[in-house]
């Protein structure tokens, strides 16, 4: 182990446990709300061969765990199994009023939610009502009071203890520790519930759900299985990028995305087929699709950008801005506004006569507080400190830009930007440091994920000697630094913010960066992707 990766491990306390974690080592799939209920119920159901709808979500999340609840059911002897996504577009999030029609015409006995249904009463108490019970699997804010469902196997109830390690999981984690569950009182043959975790680390990573000892577990473990997955889907997506070494970057930033551009443009269907092909030739054709879907998605928000560039953002602490653009990437051009400009950020686009969006902030400007303050505006409008959907009025526009923007001012916030900083983890001065070596030590911390970030280095007055621009459109920033002894390192900058793509060489510069291992025609060297530069 080199002197600088241990360095690393002690200023992260990483212990040994973290580092390898043994699979038994494991939470114990009792310790979840209602494990037993669920079990028994699911037990019930397999006896009498009832037919059972599962109901996600049409994120990566939802997908992934819907794909391993159908897994598990049939691994359990259920055969008559329904799957049922909302639609982004017309039912929103949570469990749509469209299922009591398909419970009722496909005469289901039993509705299993994933990633949702924890406050979804009265939909529930429906079902109820019509013979159909209903078990929610979710990891999702519960309200005070709990739906009339047989089981509520959410870690985050709030009448319950639960170790703060289930509290991390997605909602395939919370499939996954089911299965964990069922194996325990024999309904599952031991070793079998392994092949989830491909599902579960995808689920995992494309949810920001934080690091903790489980997920670290369960991480660790579909690194490995991906690696031998009997999903003909990933297996053609994988083949599809090209994906040499399978990281958590190959999951969150490749994989993902094309899973999630089915739900944002089309239907999340087409992502559930494609985990769930059982030939290549279907897999290879949704696979095609999905990235096609992808490359439109890439399409549409970077049109928003460019017209949002074109036209400026004005000069408001809170960025609130409107366009003919597709519905399902306003989340991702107002988070993208927020990263640019380190400013709050709204986009929104007519829906009928309405306009409908996302909005996106960090530090101590809280979108759920501000929502409050122009609550006579808002048609509809909910979520959380740092992101939030909205419709209004089309001719509340102004009104709507005005009353946030004033809601920001009355607070007097200062310095935000702090909220945004980078953290190096080490600083150096020495580049010989920044070996192939180091970069391979670091890939044993793989998956990178919330509370595991991928380790970040501050070069100090990092003296530039080369500047280039790559890309179609000269949009990748390449620099060549050296430091005191005359030791070369390569940076790069995918994609760099527009005011770094004007740097010429000559002067020093304090440079955050990660580490990457580059492979050119079978030649292996290390670079650094650039975060952030300060001169």
């Amino acid at each position: 182990m080199s002197q600088i990766f241990r360095e690393l491990l002690q200023r992260r306390g990483v212990t040994e446990d973290f580092l390898y974690p043994r699979y038994e080592k494991g939470c114990n799939a009792k310790l979840l709300p209602d494990l037993d209920l669920a079990t028994e119920r699911l037990k019930n159901a397999c006896e009498k061969q009832e037919k059972v709808l599962i109901y996600g979500d049409y994120d990566v999340d939802g997908v992934t765990a819907s794909t391993a609840m159908y897994d598990v059911l049939r691994l359990i002897g259920i055969e008559q199994i329904e799957i049922m996504l909302p639609n982004r577009f017309v039912d929103g999030y949570g469990m749509s009023e469209k299922i009591l029609e398909k419970a009722a015409a496909e005469k289901i006995n039993l509705v299993i939610t994933v990633d949702c249904g924890s406050r979804n009463h009265v939909i529930i108490e429906k079902l109820k009502q019509n013979g159909i019970d209903t078990i929610i699997t979710d990891h999702h804010e519960c309200a005070e009071t709990l739906p009339n469902a047989v089981a509520v196997v959410n870690p985050k109830r709030k009448d319950l203890e639960v170790p703060i390690e289930l509290k991390g999981l997605a909602g395939v984690g919370v499939v996954f520790k089911l299965a964990e569950g069922l194996v325990e009182a024999g309904m599952i043959p031991e070793g079998q519930e392994k092949w989830l975790l491909d599902l579960v680390l995808i689920g995992t990573i494309c949810d920001s759900m934080p690091m903790g000892m489980e997920n670290r577990r369960l991480c660790y473990y579909g690194l490995k299985v991906i690696n031998k997955t009997r999903r003909p889907g990933l297996k053609e997506l994988l083949r599809l990028i090209k994906a040499r070494k399978i990281s958590g970057d190959t999951i969150g930033f490749q994989i993902g995305p094309r899973l999630n551009a089915a739900g944002r443009l089309e239907s999340a269907e087409i992502a559930l087929e494609l985990l769930m092909a059982t030939n290549r030739p279907k897999a290879a054709q949704l696979a095609l699709k999905l990235d096609r879907l992808n490359k439109e998605r890439r399409e549409k928000q970077d049109a928003a950008f460019s017209e949002i560039r074109q036209n400026g953002i004005g000069e408001e602490p809170v960025i609130i801005v409107e366009g003919d653009w597709h519905e399902g990437v306003l989340g991702i051009i107002a988070g993208h506004l927020t990263e640019t400009y380190h400013q709050p950020a709204f986009a929104l686009a007519p829906s009928g006569s309405n306009l409908k969006g996302s909005g996106r902030s960090f530090g101590e400007f809280n979108l759920a507080a501000a929502l409050e303050t122009c609550s006579d505006l808002l048609l509809s409008g909910g979520g959380h400190a740092e992101a939030c959907g909205v419709t209004i009025k089309a001719k509340d526009f102004e009104a709507f830009k005005l009353q946030v923007n004033n809601y920001y001012r009355s607070l007097k916030l200062q310095n935000q930007e702090r909220f945004l900083e980078l953290s190096a983890d080490l600083e150096i001065s020495d580049y010989h440091k920044l070996s192939l070596e180091l970069a391979e030590e670091i890939g044993q911390l793989e998956p990178f994920s919330a509370n595991n970030t991928q380790p970040i280095f501050r070069l100090r007055d990092a003296r530039i000697v080369e500047v280039s621009y790559l890309g179609e459109n000269r949009e990748h920033l390449r620099l060549i630094v050296w430091d005191n002894n005359g030791e070369r390192l390569k940076l790069m900058w995918f994609y760099a913010p527009e005011k770094y793509l004007k740097m010429k060489p000559g002067g020093t510069a304090d440079i955050w960066i990660t580490l990457e291992e580059n492979e050119f025609r079978g030649l292996r060297s290390v670079e650094g992707r650039i975060l952030r530069i300060a001169s």
